[in-house]
Protein backbone atom coordinates (compact mmCIF):
# COMPACT_ATOMS: atom_id res chain seq x y z
CA UNK A 1 0.00 0.00 0.00
CA UNK A 2 1.57 3.11 -1.15
CA UNK A 3 0.62 6.70 0.54
CA UNK A 4 0.25 9.34 -1.98
CA UNK A 5 0.63 12.46 -0.35
CA UNK A 6 1.51 14.75 -3.42
CA UNK A 7 -1.22 17.39 -4.25
CA UNK A 8 -3.80 16.15 -6.44
CA UNK A 9 -4.36 16.95 -9.88
CA UNK A 10 -7.88 19.09 -10.54
CA UNK A 11 -9.39 19.82 -13.48
CA UNK A 12 -12.78 20.96 -12.93
CA UNK A 13 -14.16 24.32 -11.83
CA UNK A 14 -16.40 24.74 -9.83
CA UNK A 15 -19.03 25.71 -12.74
CA UNK A 16 -17.53 22.52 -14.51
CA UNK A 17 -18.96 20.52 -11.52
CA UNK A 18 -21.93 22.70 -10.71
CA UNK A 19 -22.97 20.93 -14.31
CA UNK A 20 -21.95 17.82 -13.54
CA UNK A 21 -24.16 18.06 -10.66
CA UNK A 22 -26.59 19.25 -12.53
CA UNK A 23 -26.44 16.53 -15.81
CA UNK A 24 -26.40 13.16 -13.11
CA UNK A 25 -29.73 15.25 -11.44
CA UNK A 26 -31.38 14.64 -14.58
CA UNK A 27 -30.46 11.57 -15.61
CA UNK A 28 -31.52 9.42 -12.87
CA UNK A 29 -34.78 11.55 -12.51
CA UNK A 30 -35.77 11.73 -15.40
CA UNK A 31 -34.88 9.13 -17.43
CA UNK A 32 -33.88 6.61 -14.58
CA UNK A 33 -31.72 3.40 -14.26
CA UNK A 34 -32.71 0.03 -14.69
CA UNK A 35 -32.44 -2.38 -12.06
CA UNK A 36 -32.91 -6.42 -13.51
CA UNK A 37 -34.21 -7.79 -10.17
CA UNK A 38 -37.08 -7.68 -8.83
CA UNK A 39 -35.17 -7.85 -5.28
CA UNK A 40 -33.69 -4.38 -5.92
CA UNK A 41 -36.98 -2.57 -7.40
CA UNK A 42 -38.84 -3.68 -3.85
CA UNK A 43 -36.57 -2.26 -2.09
CA UNK A 44 -36.44 1.36 -4.10
CA UNK A 45 -40.17 1.16 -3.71
CA UNK A 46 -40.45 0.94 -0.27
CA UNK A 47 -37.62 3.36 -0.29
CA UNK A 48 -40.25 5.71 -1.79
CA UNK A 49 -38.69 5.60 -5.24
CA UNK A 50 -40.97 5.55 -8.42
CA UNK A 51 -40.39 2.20 -10.24
CA UNK A 52 -41.74 1.66 -13.46
CA UNK A 53 -41.54 -2.13 -14.53
CA UNK A 54 -37.56 -2.29 -14.22
CA UNK A 55 -36.74 1.37 -13.98
CA UNK A 56 -36.45 3.55 -10.67
CA UNK A 57 -37.16 7.04 -11.09
CA UNK A 58 -34.28 8.55 -8.03
CA UNK A 59 -34.90 11.20 -6.19
CA UNK A 60 -31.08 13.27 -6.13
CA UNK A 61 -31.69 13.95 -2.81
CA UNK A 62 -32.16 10.31 -1.87
CA UNK A 63 -29.69 8.96 -3.26
CA UNK A 64 -27.04 11.84 -1.70
CA UNK A 65 -29.04 10.40 1.42
CA UNK A 66 -27.45 6.95 0.68
CA UNK A 67 -24.29 7.55 -0.37
CA UNK A 68 -23.58 9.62 2.88
CA UNK A 69 -24.21 6.10 4.52
CA UNK A 70 -20.49 5.17 3.16
CA UNK A 71 -17.80 5.20 4.88
CA UNK A 72 -15.42 7.65 3.47
CA UNK A 73 -12.61 4.99 4.44
CA UNK A 74 -11.78 1.38 5.86
CA UNK A 75 -9.57 -1.67 5.65
CA UNK A 76 -9.27 -4.43 3.93
CA UNK A 77 -7.48 -7.06 6.67
CA UNK A 78 -4.89 -9.66 4.89
CA UNK A 79 -4.24 -13.07 6.30
CA UNK A 80 -0.42 -11.11 7.00
CA UNK A 81 -1.75 -8.49 8.44
CA UNK A 82 1.37 -6.76 7.45
CA UNK A 83 -0.81 -6.75 3.74
CA UNK A 84 -3.63 -5.48 5.54
CA UNK A 85 -4.79 -1.94 3.06
CA UNK A 86 -6.80 0.91 3.80
CA UNK A 87 -8.33 2.10 1.55
CA UNK A 88 -9.76 5.79 1.05
CA UNK A 89 -7.93 9.01 2.16
CA UNK A 90 -4.19 9.36 0.58
CA UNK A 91 -3.83 5.72 0.34
CA UNK A 92 -3.00 3.63 -2.83
CA UNK A 93 -3.49 -0.26 -3.44
CA UNK A 94 -2.90 -1.98 -6.73
CA UNK A 95 -4.05 -5.10 -8.17
CA UNK A 96 -2.89 -7.18 -10.76
CA UNK A 97 -5.16 -8.05 -14.20
CA UNK A 98 -8.62 -8.72 -14.01
CA UNK A 99 -10.22 -11.29 -16.79
CA UNK A 100 -8.28 -12.21 -19.10
CA UNK A 101 -9.63 -15.33 -21.49
CA UNK A 102 -6.02 -15.41 -23.08
CA UNK A 103 -2.34 -15.42 -21.80
CA UNK A 104 0.82 -14.55 -23.96
CA UNK A 105 3.98 -15.63 -22.83
CA UNK A 106 6.96 -14.62 -25.05
CA UNK A 107 5.38 -15.03 -28.82
CA UNK A 108 2.78 -17.38 -27.91
CA UNK A 109 -0.52 -16.48 -27.35
CA UNK A 110 -3.00 -19.15 -25.90
CA UNK A 111 -5.69 -19.80 -23.62
CA UNK A 112 -5.35 -19.12 -20.43
CA UNK A 113 -4.98 -22.48 -17.60
CA UNK A 114 -5.30 -22.78 -14.03
CA UNK A 115 -1.36 -23.24 -14.15
CA UNK A 116 -1.32 -19.72 -15.51
CA UNK A 117 -3.57 -18.35 -12.61
CA UNK A 118 -1.33 -19.92 -10.08
CA UNK A 119 1.77 -17.60 -11.85
CA UNK A 120 0.44 -14.90 -11.87
CA UNK A 121 -0.78 -15.08 -8.00
CA UNK A 122 2.60 -16.32 -6.89
CA UNK A 123 4.04 -13.19 -9.20
CA UNK A 124 2.05 -10.60 -7.00
CA UNK A 125 3.04 -12.75 -4.05
CA UNK A 126 6.49 -11.22 -4.77
CA UNK A 127 6.50 -8.03 -5.76
CA UNK A 128 5.79 -5.50 -2.75
CA UNK A 129 4.44 -2.95 -5.26
CA UNK A 130 1.36 -5.00 -5.60
CA UNK A 131 -0.99 -5.41 -2.72
CA UNK A 132 -3.06 -8.19 -4.47
CA UNK A 133 -3.05 -10.59 -7.58
CA UNK A 134 -6.83 -9.14 -8.18
CA UNK A 135 -9.49 -11.49 -8.85
CA UNK A 136 -9.97 -13.56 -11.85
CA UNK A 137 -6.34 -12.47 -13.26
CA UNK A 138 -7.02 -14.82 -16.15
CA UNK A 139 -9.65 -17.15 -16.92
CA UNK A 140 -8.66 -20.92 -16.19
CA UNK A 141 -10.55 -22.70 -19.57
CA UNK A 142 -8.93 -25.55 -18.44
CA UNK A 143 -10.97 -26.30 -15.51
CA UNK A 144 -15.05 -26.44 -15.22
CA UNK A 145 -16.74 -23.13 -15.59
CA UNK A 146 -19.16 -24.03 -12.70
CA UNK A 147 -16.56 -24.57 -10.15
CA UNK A 148 -13.33 -22.83 -11.61
CA UNK A 149 -14.12 -20.00 -8.67
CA UNK A 150 -13.54 -22.06 -5.90
CA UNK A 151 -10.03 -22.80 -7.39
CA UNK A 152 -9.08 -19.50 -8.38
CA UNK A 153 -10.45 -18.55 -4.75
CA UNK A 154 -8.29 -21.33 -3.20
CA UNK A 155 -5.29 -19.96 -5.12
CA UNK A 156 -5.43 -16.34 -3.93
CA UNK A 157 -6.02 -17.42 -0.48
CA UNK A 158 -3.57 -20.05 -0.59
CA UNK A 159 -0.37 -19.04 -2.50
CA UNK A 160 -0.65 -15.47 -1.29
CA UNK A 161 -1.27 -14.05 2.02
CA UNK A 162 -2.46 -10.59 0.40
CA UNK A 163 -6.00 -9.01 -0.06
CA UNK A 164 -8.05 -10.48 -2.72
CA UNK A 165 -11.26 -10.34 -5.05
CA UNK A 166 -14.31 -11.82 -4.88
CA UNK A 167 -16.17 -13.92 -7.84
CA UNK A 168 -19.09 -11.57 -8.99
CA UNK A 169 -20.19 -14.14 -11.89
CA UNK A 170 -23.63 -15.04 -9.63
CA UNK A 171 -24.88 -14.88 -6.23
CA UNK A 172 -23.94 -18.76 -5.93
CA UNK A 173 -20.20 -18.14 -6.48
CA UNK A 174 -20.59 -14.93 -4.35
CA UNK A 175 -21.83 -17.22 -1.31
CA UNK A 176 -19.02 -19.36 -1.89
CA UNK A 177 -16.01 -16.73 -1.73
CA UNK A 178 -17.85 -15.19 1.65
CA UNK A 179 -17.74 -18.94 3.05
CA UNK A 180 -14.21 -19.12 2.10
CA UNK A 181 -13.40 -16.33 3.66
CA UNK A 182 -14.99 -16.78 6.57
CA UNK A 183 -12.93 -20.11 6.96
CA UNK A 184 -9.66 -18.16 6.58
CA UNK A 185 -10.62 -15.86 8.64
CA UNK A 186 -12.17 -17.26 11.75
CA UNK A 187 -16.26 -16.89 11.01
CA UNK A 188 -18.96 -14.87 9.00
CA UNK A 189 -18.52 -12.37 12.04
CA UNK A 190 -15.43 -11.86 12.10
CA UNK A 191 -15.23 -10.84 8.54
CA UNK A 192 -18.09 -9.07 8.71
CA UNK A 193 -16.40 -6.81 11.17
CA UNK A 194 -12.84 -6.91 9.13
CA UNK A 195 -13.49 -7.35 5.88
CA UNK A 196 -11.29 -9.57 3.57
CA UNK A 197 -11.78 -9.21 -0.20
CA UNK A 198 -13.29 -6.65 -2.62
CA UNK A 199 -15.69 -6.89 -5.55
CA UNK A 200 -16.35 -5.78 -8.69
CA UNK A 201 -19.88 -5.14 -9.91
CA UNK A 202 -20.02 -3.76 -13.40
CA UNK A 203 -22.73 -1.49 -14.61
CA UNK A 204 -24.34 -2.73 -18.04
CA UNK A 205 -23.91 0.67 -19.47
CA UNK A 206 -25.84 2.56 -20.22
CA UNK A 207 -28.11 2.94 -17.48
CA UNK A 208 -28.71 -0.73 -16.38
CA UNK A 209 -27.34 -3.40 -13.74
CA UNK A 210 -27.94 -6.85 -14.77
CA UNK A 211 -29.47 -9.57 -12.36
CA UNK A 212 -26.35 -11.60 -12.04
CA UNK A 213 -24.15 -8.55 -11.03
CA UNK A 214 -26.68 -7.31 -8.10
CA UNK A 215 -27.40 -11.19 -7.40
CA UNK A 216 -23.53 -10.82 -6.18
CA UNK A 217 -23.87 -7.49 -5.04
CA UNK A 218 -26.88 -8.51 -2.61
CA UNK A 219 -24.18 -11.30 -1.15
CA UNK A 220 -21.05 -8.96 -0.76
CA UNK A 221 -23.30 -5.92 0.61
CA UNK A 222 -25.17 -8.25 2.52
CA UNK A 223 -21.68 -9.65 4.34
CA UNK A 224 -20.56 -6.29 4.77
CA UNK A 225 -17.79 -7.04 1.77
CA UNK A 226 -16.42 -4.10 0.18
CA UNK A 227 -17.73 -3.54 -3.01
CA UNK A 228 -16.60 -1.73 -6.41
CA UNK A 229 -19.84 -0.29 -7.92
CA UNK A 230 -18.43 0.84 -11.48
CA UNK A 231 -20.01 2.14 -15.04
CA UNK A 232 -18.49 0.25 -17.87
CA UNK A 233 -18.12 3.20 -20.14
CA UNK A 234 -16.55 3.34 -23.76
CA UNK A 235 -17.79 6.75 -25.12
CA UNK A 236 -18.96 6.09 -28.32
CA UNK A 237 -20.23 2.83 -27.63
CA UNK A 238 -21.96 2.67 -24.00
CA UNK A 239 -22.04 6.35 -23.59
CA UNK A 240 -22.27 9.53 -25.93
CA UNK A 241 -18.53 10.96 -27.52
CA UNK A 242 -18.29 13.31 -25.28
CA UNK A 243 -16.26 13.05 -21.87
CA UNK A 244 -18.57 15.87 -19.89
CA UNK A 245 -21.43 13.15 -21.35
CA UNK A 246 -19.83 10.40 -20.14
CA UNK A 247 -18.83 11.48 -16.66
CA UNK A 248 -22.40 12.82 -15.87
CA UNK A 249 -23.32 9.25 -16.84
CA UNK A 250 -21.10 7.84 -14.67
CA UNK A 251 -21.71 9.56 -11.77
CA UNK A 252 -25.44 8.39 -12.37
CA UNK A 253 -24.79 5.05 -12.50
CA UNK A 254 -22.01 4.60 -10.11
CA UNK A 255 -24.39 6.31 -7.13
CA UNK A 256 -27.10 4.21 -7.98
CA UNK A 257 -25.72 0.94 -7.47
CA UNK A 258 -23.74 2.77 -3.99
CA UNK A 259 -27.67 3.41 -3.41
CA UNK A 260 -29.02 0.22 -3.86
CA UNK A 261 -25.59 -1.39 -1.70
CA UNK A 262 -26.37 1.22 1.20
CA UNK A 263 -30.52 -0.02 1.38
CA UNK A 264 -29.14 -3.89 1.48
CA UNK A 265 -26.57 -2.92 4.78
CA UNK A 266 -26.38 0.55 5.38
CA UNK A 267 -23.07 1.40 5.56
CA UNK A 268 -21.89 -1.39 3.55
CA UNK A 269 -17.87 0.00 2.59
CA UNK A 270 -18.24 0.91 -1.62
CA UNK A 271 -15.58 2.42 -3.93
CA UNK A 272 -16.90 4.42 -6.98
CA UNK A 273 -15.69 2.82 -9.42
CA UNK A 274 -14.80 3.92 -12.88
CA UNK A 275 -13.71 2.55 -16.28
CA UNK A 276 -14.13 5.15 -18.79
CA UNK A 277 -12.20 5.35 -22.14
CA UNK A 278 -13.23 5.57 -25.83
CA UNK A 279 -13.55 3.47 -28.89
CA UNK A 280 -11.94 4.00 -32.11
CA UNK A 281 -14.38 5.90 -34.43
CA UNK A 282 -12.71 4.15 -37.30
CA UNK A 283 -13.12 0.62 -36.74
CA UNK A 284 -15.03 1.02 -33.62
CA UNK A 285 -12.86 -1.36 -31.16
CA UNK A 286 -11.83 -0.12 -27.70
CA UNK A 287 -8.76 2.22 -27.50
CA UNK A 288 -6.95 2.62 -24.18
CA UNK A 289 -3.92 4.75 -22.48
CA UNK A 290 -5.97 7.87 -24.92
CA UNK A 291 -5.65 11.66 -23.49
CA UNK A 292 -9.53 11.08 -23.55
CA UNK A 293 -9.62 8.51 -21.08
CA UNK A 294 -6.84 10.33 -19.00
CA UNK A 295 -8.74 13.42 -18.46
CA UNK A 296 -11.53 11.22 -17.49
CA UNK A 297 -9.53 9.53 -14.85
CA UNK A 298 -8.33 12.78 -13.50
CA UNK A 299 -12.13 14.66 -13.37
CA UNK A 300 -13.18 11.18 -11.64
CA UNK A 301 -10.56 11.56 -8.46
CA UNK A 302 -11.60 15.02 -8.00
CA UNK A 303 -16.09 13.62 -8.55
CA UNK A 304 -15.40 11.11 -5.75
CA UNK A 305 -13.60 13.45 -3.36
CA UNK A 306 -16.81 15.71 -4.08
CA UNK A 307 -19.00 12.85 -2.54
CA UNK A 308 -16.93 11.77 -0.47
CA UNK A 309 -15.94 8.23 -1.59
CA UNK A 310 -13.29 6.26 -1.98
CA UNK A 311 -12.84 5.47 -6.04
CA UNK A 312 -11.07 3.35 -8.05
CA UNK A 313 -9.85 3.97 -11.61
CA UNK A 314 -6.55 3.44 -13.69
CA UNK A 315 -4.27 0.73 -14.55
CA UNK A 316 -1.62 -0.18 -17.09
CA UNK A 317 -3.94 -0.07 -19.58
CA UNK A 318 -2.99 -0.73 -23.53
CA UNK A 319 -4.62 -1.65 -26.79
CA UNK A 320 -1.20 -3.35 -28.05
CA UNK A 321 -0.88 -6.98 -28.65
CA UNK A 322 2.52 -7.54 -27.56
CA UNK A 323 4.73 -5.98 -24.38
CA UNK A 324 6.15 -3.23 -27.34
CA UNK A 325 6.75 0.64 -27.11
CA UNK A 326 2.70 1.27 -27.41
CA UNK A 327 1.97 -0.96 -24.31
CA UNK A 328 4.78 0.93 -22.21
CA UNK A 329 3.45 4.26 -23.95
CA UNK A 330 -0.07 3.69 -23.55
CA UNK A 331 0.10 2.02 -19.97
CA UNK A 332 2.08 5.19 -18.52
CA UNK A 333 -0.55 7.23 -20.11
CA UNK A 334 -3.06 5.44 -17.34
CA UNK A 335 -1.10 4.74 -14.85
CA UNK A 336 0.53 8.73 -14.43
CA UNK A 337 -2.84 10.29 -14.32
CA UNK A 338 -3.69 7.00 -11.62
CA UNK A 339 -0.98 8.40 -9.55
CA UNK A 340 -1.85 12.14 -10.12
CA UNK A 341 -5.47 11.58 -9.04
CA UNK A 342 -4.61 9.23 -5.86
CA UNK A 343 -6.91 6.53 -6.85
CA UNK A 344 -7.54 4.46 -3.87
CA UNK A 345 -8.04 0.92 -5.51
CA UNK A 346 -6.52 0.22 -8.65
CA UNK A 347 -7.04 -3.09 -10.94
CA UNK A 348 -5.29 -3.92 -13.83
CA UNK A 349 -2.08 -2.71 -12.61
CA UNK A 350 -0.08 -5.25 -13.45
CA UNK A 351 -0.16 -7.49 -16.99
CA UNK A 352 -2.84 -6.37 -19.17
CA UNK A 353 -2.38 -6.42 -22.75
CA UNK A 354 -4.38 -6.05 -26.08
CA UNK A 355 -7.72 -4.62 -24.20
CA UNK A 356 -7.86 -6.65 -21.52
CA UNK A 357 -8.10 -9.75 -23.82
CA UNK A 358 -4.87 -10.95 -22.43
CA UNK A 359 -2.91 -11.27 -19.17
CA UNK A 360 1.01 -11.12 -20.48
CA UNK A 361 4.13 -12.25 -18.35
CA UNK A 362 6.68 -9.88 -19.82
CA UNK A 363 4.06 -7.25 -19.37
CA UNK A 364 3.48 -7.61 -16.00
CA UNK A 365 7.17 -6.87 -15.26
CA UNK A 366 6.77 -4.02 -17.29
CA UNK A 367 4.28 -2.55 -15.01
CA UNK A 368 5.73 -3.61 -11.99
CA UNK A 369 8.72 -1.84 -13.22
CA UNK A 370 6.40 1.57 -13.74
CA UNK A 371 4.99 1.33 -10.48
CA UNK A 372 8.07 1.18 -8.72
CA UNK A 373 9.54 3.81 -10.32
CA UNK A 374 5.84 6.25 -10.06
CA UNK A 375 6.30 5.56 -6.38
CA UNK A 376 9.79 6.92 -6.50
CA UNK A 377 8.61 10.15 -8.30
CA UNK A 378 5.25 10.35 -5.91
CA UNK A 379 7.44 10.41 -3.03
CA UNK A 380 7.85 13.88 -1.26
CA UNK A 381 11.93 14.91 -1.64
CA UNK A 382 13.19 15.51 1.49
CA UNK A 383 15.24 18.47 1.92
CA UNK A 384 17.31 19.10 4.82
CA UNK A 385 20.95 20.92 5.54
CA UNK A 386 22.47 17.57 5.27
CA UNK A 387 21.34 16.53 1.79
CA UNK A 388 22.23 19.91 0.42
CA UNK A 389 26.04 17.91 0.58
CA UNK A 390 28.02 21.22 0.91
CA UNK A 391 31.23 19.14 2.29
CA UNK A 392 31.13 17.44 -1.17
CA UNK A 393 31.74 20.58 -2.00
CA UNK A 394 35.04 21.75 -0.36
CA UNK A 395 35.88 18.13 -0.93
CA UNK A 396 35.90 18.25 -4.98
CA UNK A 397 36.28 21.51 -5.47
CA UNK A 398 36.17 23.93 -9.25
CA UNK A 399 36.17 21.30 -11.61
CA UNK A 400 36.20 17.94 -10.25
CA UNK A 401 33.94 15.35 -9.78
CA UNK A 402 32.00 13.71 -7.31
CA UNK A 403 32.54 9.87 -8.09
CA UNK A 404 35.04 9.03 -5.83
CA UNK A 405 33.94 12.10 -3.31
CA UNK A 406 32.98 10.72 0.55
CA UNK A 407 29.48 11.66 0.59
CA UNK A 408 28.90 9.30 -3.16
CA UNK A 409 30.61 6.30 -1.18
CA UNK A 410 28.15 6.83 2.06
CA UNK A 411 25.10 6.82 -0.03
CA UNK A 412 25.52 5.55 -3.68
CA UNK A 413 23.95 2.49 -2.99
CA UNK A 414 20.57 3.66 -2.19
CA UNK A 415 20.70 7.39 -3.44
CA UNK A 416 18.76 6.33 -7.12
CA UNK A 417 16.30 4.55 -7.81
CA UNK A 418 17.91 1.02 -9.44
CA UNK A 419 15.68 -0.51 -11.55
CA UNK A 420 15.15 -4.10 -12.40
CA UNK A 421 14.18 -4.12 -16.42
CA UNK A 422 15.91 -1.67 -18.27
CA UNK A 423 19.56 -1.58 -19.74
CA UNK A 424 21.74 1.37 -19.72
CA UNK A 425 24.71 -0.76 -21.01
CA UNK A 426 27.09 1.18 -23.92
CA UNK A 427 26.11 -0.61 -27.36
CA UNK A 428 29.15 -2.30 -27.55
CA UNK A 429 28.74 -4.38 -24.43
CA UNK A 430 24.92 -4.48 -25.14
CA UNK A 431 25.83 -6.65 -28.21
CA UNK A 432 28.42 -8.15 -26.56
CA UNK A 433 25.79 -9.96 -23.78
CA UNK A 434 23.36 -10.86 -26.82
CA UNK A 435 21.92 -7.64 -27.72
CA UNK A 436 18.82 -8.54 -25.33
CA UNK A 437 15.59 -6.25 -25.45
CA UNK A 438 12.80 -5.31 -23.18
CA UNK A 439 10.31 -7.91 -23.57
CA UNK A 440 13.49 -11.12 -23.29
CA UNK A 441 14.97 -9.05 -20.31
CA UNK A 442 10.96 -9.48 -19.01
CA UNK A 443 10.83 -12.84 -19.83
CA UNK A 444 14.29 -13.69 -17.79
CA UNK A 445 12.82 -12.24 -14.59
CA UNK A 446 9.94 -13.56 -14.29
CA UNK A 447 11.17 -16.61 -14.73
CA UNK A 448 13.40 -16.37 -11.99
CA UNK A 449 10.69 -14.88 -9.42
CA UNK A 450 8.66 -17.86 -10.13
CA UNK A 451 11.62 -20.17 -9.67
CA UNK A 452 12.11 -18.19 -6.32
CA UNK A 453 8.51 -18.22 -5.00
CA UNK A 454 7.84 -19.18 -1.76
CA UNK A 455 4.06 -20.39 -0.53
CA UNK A 456 3.68 -18.00 2.63
CA UNK A 457 2.56 -19.77 5.69
CA UNK A 458 -0.51 -21.05 6.76
CA UNK A 459 -2.11 -23.34 9.26
CA UNK A 460 -2.49 -26.88 7.99
CA UNK A 461 -6.02 -27.36 9.61
CA UNK A 462 -7.44 -23.96 7.74
CA UNK A 463 -6.20 -25.17 4.85
CA UNK A 464 -7.47 -28.81 4.98
CA UNK A 465 -10.73 -27.24 5.69
CA UNK A 466 -10.58 -25.31 2.49
CA UNK A 467 -9.60 -27.91 0.57
CA UNK A 468 -12.71 -29.65 2.11
CA UNK A 469 -15.10 -27.15 0.92
CA UNK A 470 -13.76 -26.85 -2.34
CA UNK A 471 -13.88 -30.69 -2.70
CA UNK A 472 -17.65 -30.68 -1.74
CA UNK A 473 -18.81 -27.86 -3.22
CA UNK A 474 -17.35 -28.76 -6.75
CA UNK A 475 -19.32 -32.09 -6.12
CA UNK A 476 -22.35 -30.13 -5.32
CA UNK A 477 -22.21 -28.35 -8.49
CA UNK A 478 -21.55 -31.58 -10.62
CA UNK A 479 -18.65 -30.80 -11.96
Amino acid sequence: MFRNVMPRYEILSADAMATLDGGWRRLVSEVGVEFMTDRALELFRAAGQRVEDNTVFLDPDFVLEQVAKAPREFDVTARNAANTVHIGGDTMAFGAVYGPPFVREGDVRRDATMEDFRNFAKLAQTFPVLDSAGGVVCEPNDTPLDSRHLDMTYALQTLTDKIYMGNVVSGENARDTIAMGAILFGGRDEIEQNPVSISLINCNSPLRWDDRMLDALFEYAAAAQPVVLTPFIMMGAMSPVTVPAALVQQIAEALSGIALAQLIRPGCPVIFGSFMTNIDMQSGSPTFGTPESATGLLCTGQIARHFGLPFRTGGGLTSSQVPDAQAGYEALMTLLPTFLAGANWVMHAAGWLEGGLVACYEKFIVDVELLQMLREQFTPLEIDEASLAFDAHVEVGHGGHFLGAAHTMDHFRTCFYRTMLSSSDNYERWMRNGAVDTAARATRIYQQKLAEYEAPPLDDAIREELEDYVNRRRTELGD
